[in-house]
């Protein structure tokens, strides 16, 4: 008696097990930000897309394709040729998602890896096109407008394959080594031609100057001479007095000197 209700609890649970693996195995979650799309055995890719949450579906028959919906960075370095046929090394990030209503279309035409076979190509192709439109200094002083024209174009082609790019820019611009190397020759020389210019500039001011000082020197000689031919040699007699005054005082504070009296005899105790 006792056996038969052991193996009735046994095949009970035998029975709970198989039944728990059934119905889990017909469950599946869809986490926040990701969508599924169904692959039915018999019928195909079906064009419904499950949202978030847990949801049925017919095991073995039916297999859940989970995508991730959120928008994802990518960096896409490319090397190519500006206008004035310079090498230009360029990286590109790109923040991208898929289109949720779209990714049947995706799943069947380009497979779960679908940023990995289509943003590198249409990547690469936009910069290049892009690029080829502009000179290398133009890449330089219009980087804004040269980010602009490739968001807009690559948004367009990205559209065509399901895809939206939220946002794009130029994170890596560089030069050949040659190009480099041209343009730091070229800020030496204008440089040193500045600083040339200067030099003139400057040996001109001191010439303007010099012209002056001997345009106000020869007009001073001239107003001499004229006050001399009209006053006489009054004035030159009144200097040289001024002059032999102002000798007189500082010879009067030197210790050194000794004024003797004019027409009379002084005898100097000299040694014998």
């Amino acid at each position: 008696m006792a056996a038969k209700v052991f193996e009735s609890i046994g095949k009970l649970g035998l029975g709970l097990a198989v039944a728990g693996g059934v119905v889990n195995s017909a469950l599946y979650n869809v986490d926040a930000g990701h969508r599924a799309v169904i692959f039915d055995r018999f019928r195909g890719v079906q064009d419904v897309v499950v949202g978030e949450g847990t949801h049925f579906l017919i095991p073995w028959v039916q297999k859940p394709i989970i995508f991730d919906c959120r928008s994802r960075p990518r960096n896409v370095p490319v090397i190519t040729g500006s206008k004035d046929l310079q090498n230009v090394n360029i990286t590109l990030r790109i923040l991208f998602r898929p289109v949720t209503a779209q990714l049947p279309r995706i799943f069947t035409s380009i497979g779960e890896d679908y940023d990995e076979r289509v943003l590198p190509s249409i990547t690469t192709e936009i910069l290049k096109s892009v690029v080829a439109r502009f000179d290398a200094g133009e890449l330089i002083t219009q980087r804004e407008l040269v980010s602009r024209q490739v968001s807009e174009d690559l948004t367009e082609r990205a559209a065509t394959f399901g895809l939206i790019l939220d946002a794009s820019s130029l994170t890596h611009l560089t030069f050949g080594k040659e190009f480099t190397e041209a343009v730091e020759m070229k800020q030496v020389a204008q440089q040193e031609a500045e600083r040339a210019r200067f030099i003139v500039e400057k040996a001109e001011q001191q010439k303007k100057a010099a012209v002056i000082s001997a345009e106000g020197d020869s007009k001073a000689a001239e107003l001499i001479a004229n006050s001399l031919a009209t006053a006489g040699d009054g004035l030159i007699e009144l200097r040289k007095l001024e002059a032999a005054e102002d000798i007189a005082y500082q010879l009067s504070r030197s210790r050194n000197i000794t004024y003797l009296p004019s027409g009379q005899s002084v005898l100097l105790q000299l040694p014998q």
